[in-house]
């Protein structure tokens, strides 16, 4: 016996929990498919922009992030292997929030995944899609429970929203259906993401510095409970020297010796620290917009991603859910013309983040190599107000226009 939907989603971090309590506010039936079970850690960012606090108010999670995000963010730095360099974060002048804030994965996921549960999606989790079959319209979705060998019912849905993480395996094409896809070529530029929560460091509450590490780059916060996130991003060739350099160790560990070494902030600000659990890794990661081509229509990572070294991953998570949530709900599910909405969107999503992928792979570019990071060190040192700046340009103050769907006006057809 098979469950029907109007839309299946297959990922519930922001963007898949956002767009399916989108859906959901306009009358439609939701499944929220996660692999993996509630609370978890996850490497992905914790930075919340002004923009995407509005977001979280408008999708009702907002008094939640208040009371357990971190201090607002309202100075930058630039670290490297000299001192670092601060600068006044520029202000969000024209939504409700000045600042953006930090708040753990494991709290943000959990509230978006509860209040989408509110909302009436079905969420199954831990539960993974192994297959799906047919096409807009008619797919069939078959479902692999938490347990070895175990599987649901499948799911019979008119739309596919794949939300699944850049690192993932996602769905493509194949003969019998639509499945995961396989690894693509190795490379010495892949990125590999990591991340650590440490207690009692020295880092003050408000500054989000940025990284300059050799063949890499990344980024301090205090979010909840006054613990400190470091995240950071390593080419593949550079993670191969790092492991090299402490062969003795645990990637995770060599890879904190490697900031401790490269970076005198990080150094600084972790002296007497101590780590609360064990660092986490994921990879590779694969910023931009280069998707095959897919029945499905995409969120959040999935759509689109750009170099985390800007602190905007969950904020373009969020807008994309609700550009895609309006496109949706011009009208009802069983008369979506799915190539239609994936053009539409696709243009929108296009003019909404363009300019902050381009700024991003900028950025990314001068802080992983050192015949570049020296003069914008030497720049920024000079003119601090450039790092200003620099925020401003990726859109750290830019608040987008709310969608019908996110002010919580129901479709006409719902």
């Amino acid at each position: 016996m098979s469950a029907r939907a109007d839309a299946l989603v297959i990922g519930a971090g922001p963007a898949g929990s956002a767009i399916a309590i989108l859906l959901a506010r306009a009358g439609w039936e939701v499944v929220l498919v996660e692999q993996d079970a509630y609370p978890r850690r996850k490497v992905c960012g914790e930075c919340i922009g002004a923009a995407g606090l509005a977001s979280l108010d408008e999708l009702g999670v907002g008094p939640g992030v208040r009371t357990h995000a971190g201090p607002e963010l309202r100075h930058i730095g630039f670290m490297s292997n000299a001192a670092t360099v601060l600068a006044d974060f520029p202000v969000c002048t024209d939504g409700p929030y000045r600042y953006g804030r930090a708040l753990r994965r494991d709290h943000l996921d959990g509230m978006l995944v509860d209040r989408a549960a509110a909302s009436g999606v079905t969420v199954m989790q831990p539960v993974k899609v192994r297959e799906v079959h047919g096409e807009p319209g008619a797919f069939r979705c078959e479902l692999d429970s938490g347990r070895p060998g175990a599987r649901r019912p499948p799911v019979q849905a008119a739309i596919v929203i794949d939300a699944h993480g850049s690192w993932q395996r996602g769905p493509m094409v194949s003969r019998d259906g639509w499945s995961s896809t396989s690894r693509r070529p190795r490379r010495a530029s892949d990125l590999f993401a990591f991340k650590a929560v440490f207690q009692g460091a020295r880092l003050s509450p408000g500054l989000l510095p940025v990284m300059a590490l050799p063949g890499g780059y990344g980024g301090m916060v205090i979010a909840d409970r006054q613990l400190a996130t470091v995240a950071c991003c390593l080419r593949r060739d550079a993670l191969a020297t790092c492991r090299a350099a402490e062969p003795g160790l645990a990637v995770g560990d060599t890879v904190e010796a490697w900031l401790r070494r490269h970076c005198v902030g990080v150094r600084d600000a972790l002296e007497g620290s101590q780590r609360v659990g064990p660092w986490l890794t994921v990879g590779p990661l694969s910023p931009g917009t280069n998707r095959p081509p897919s029945p499905f229509l995409r969120v959040g990572n999935a759509a689109g991603e750009s170099h985390p070294l800007i602190g905007e991953g969950i904020g373009m998570a969020l807008r994309s859910a609700a550009l895609l949530a309006a496109e949706l709900a011009r009208c009802p599910p069983t008369a979506i013309d799915a190539h239609a909405v994936q053009r539409r969107y696709a243009a929108r999503w296009h003019e909404e983040f363009a300019k902050r992928l381009r700024v991003s792979t900028l950025y990314a570019q001068v802080t992983m190599r050192p015949s570049l990071t020296r003069p914008s060190r030497a720049l920024t040192r000079r003119w601090p107000g450039l790092l200003t700046q620099a925020a401003r340009l990726a859109d750290k103050t830019r608040q987008s226009a709310p969608t019908p769907l996110a002010s919580g006006i129901r479709n006409e057809h719902a």
